[in-house]
């Protein structure tokens, strides 16, 4: 990696998405939707103009945790479901940094489960870019986490009994204060869901709903297919109600009880004015709409895409170094040496002799 180095004008030099690209062979199987994420990270980081020396990518085990090594930044490849340590312990050592985690639905929400909702709850400095396929890609087809009940696979060949993770549904419910979804081959829609994160202070996880061609070709068809998204996807704007369809005329409601409805857009009878319909409150800090939204799936109700929630809350680290600055303030005075005290440290809040 080439530190950036000013021209005479002291002028940085404008970085491309060439620049943030390594020169490691991007080993993925053809057809893979990970090449699309790559693509659009870099395109992202070149638009933000993000300092190659200031960024890490941090990774567990999997598909998706090779993404370090084809970002021209720094990064680290660390162990199955420890992502999250790693780059939370990163993050609090230096907090100048930059840093993006990168997991897959095996990685963080199976052995790195329990990390992943800690480093939610705390809020976490980290950009967390979640790949969900539903399935175990490199250990050669496994049924993951997200799998849908009665998925066959060399773990499950009668069929899944388990009920998967909703990853949005458990990071709303740990606190997260920003929780996105998006998809793979929506170059658009992914690059703008992107941006929201790199731009949000704390924690901000991305779900990308991704394709593994190879071990559950077509798992998100569904609901991301060109012919039939507009039905599917409820695009979330805030401030916006909440509409869909190919021509814009099918909404969400929520009824008195908070269950959610499907309502015809329009003047009629058996229609409902644009007016009565909610709008899309990303900052509601209660986070109803969004955790139910978070649960919404075909062939039910559309999938919400988006930022589902973005709110402002105190920042793990920012916090432990106000703690830090209060803690040195009342730390033991050095002795006559120079050195702090030992004993009057080892002896300070509740101590006593045991006889």
């Amino acid at each position: 990696m080439n530190s950036r180095i000013s021209g005479q004008d002291g002028r940085l030099p404008v970085l491309t998405k060439k620049d943030y690209q390594s020169d490691e062979d991007v080993r993925w199987c053809p057809g893979c939707g990970d090449y699309a994420i790559l693509a659009q990270v870099q395109k992202v980081f070149a638009e933000l103009q993000l300092d190659p020396d200031k960024t890490v990518f941090v990774s567990g085990i999997g598909c998706s945790s090779r993404f370090p090594y084809y970002m021209n930044t720094y990064g680290l490849h660390g162990i199955h479901g420890r992502a999250p340590a790693i780059a939370t312990g990163l993050k609090i050592a230096r907090p100048d940094l930059d840093v993006w985690m990168v997991t897959g639905d095996g990685d963080g929400l199976s052995i790195g489960g329990n990390h992943f909702i800690h480093l939610l709850r705390r809020n976490v400095g980290l950009k967390v870019l979640l790949f969900n396929n539903r399935i175990y890609g490199l250990t050669k087809g496994q049924y993951s986490p997200t799998s849908e009940v009665g998925k066959k696979s060399p773990s499950t060949p009668f069929g899944s009994p388990d009920e998967p993770f909703n990853p949005l549904a458990v990071a709303i419910g740990a606190g997260a204060s920003f929780v996105a979804r998006t998809v793979d081959t929506d170059v658009g829609h992914l690059q703008g869901v992107l941006k929201r994160a790199a731009a949000h202070q704390g924690t901000a996880l991305v779900e990308i709903l991704q394709n593994c061609n190879v071990f559950n070709d077509l798992t998100f068809e569904a609901i991301t297919g060109r012919e039939h998204r507009a039905d599917r996807q409820l695009l979330l704007e805030p401030g916006q109600p909440l509409v869909f369809g190919k021509n814009r005329d099918r909404g969400i409601r929520f009824r008195n009880d908070g269950a959610p409805e499907i309502v015809k857009i329009g003047d009629g009878a058996d229609e409902v004015p644009l007016s009565a319909l909610p709008v899309h409150d990303e900052a509601d800090a209660a986070a109803r709409h969004a955790f139910t939204m978070a649960q919404f799936d075909y062939p039910e109700l559309p999938v919400a895409m988006g930022v589902l929630r973005a709110v402002e809350r105190p920042v793990f680290e920012t916090v432990l170094r106000a703690q830090e600055v209060t803690a040195r303030k009342g730390a033991p005075k050095p002795n006559g040496d120079g050195q702090r005290d030992l004993e009057a440290l080892w002896n300070q809040g509740d101590v006593w002799d045991a006889d």
